[in-house]
């Protein structure tokens, strides 16, 4: 696993979001993205995780922040994640984990004693011109969003 880090240029990409449209880096120049990838929605973690984005959106906005959690779970779970926890923004879908493995985040991981690939909770601040800015991995599901907001606050 070959993590992206700061100053690395994103990789392009086209994912399909909750309403099965297409989703592309390209699309969004001129705003900053937070791309957060998470094992799997509608789990206790993700759950919290998409709360606490959701419930601080309008501060990530006022920093010209717009946000995708990347999971890779198929399109048809998106819309219900969306709508059960009320989520104000958009999630993609990542099935074949290609997004994953071009960022670096699809690897090895241990639960429960097993051993299997899967995305580690990871986030990146892509600026306007598509660069990353900032690489967030040292985070709890509940603090994920304050990390985020003191990066921004403090640049």
């Amino acid at each position: 696993m070959q993590m992206l880090q700061a100053g690395d240029n994103a990789p392009a990409f086209s994912l399909l979001n909750e309403n099965n449209q297409t989703v592309s880096l390209r699309e969004l120049a001129g705003k900053k993205v937070l791309m957060y990838f998470y094992p799997k929605a509608m789990t206790p973690g993700c759950t919290i995780q998409a709360q606490c984005l959701r419930d601080n959106i309008g501060e990530l906005e006022q920093h010209n922040v717009v946000v995708f959690g990347v999971s890779p779970d198929a399109v048809k779970r998106l819309p219900k994640f969306i709508e059960k926890e009320q989520l104000n923004f958009s999630l993609l879908s990542d099935e074949d984990h290609s997004v994953a493995d071009a960022f670096g985040v699809w690897g090895p991981k241990k639960f429960m004693g097993k051993e299997f690939d899967g995305i580690h909770r990871i986030s990146f601040l892509i600026d306007e011109q598509g660069t990353i800015e900032k690489v967030f991995d040292k985070f709890t599901t509940k603090n994920h969003h304050e990390v985020v907001l003191t990066y921004l606050s403090n640049k």
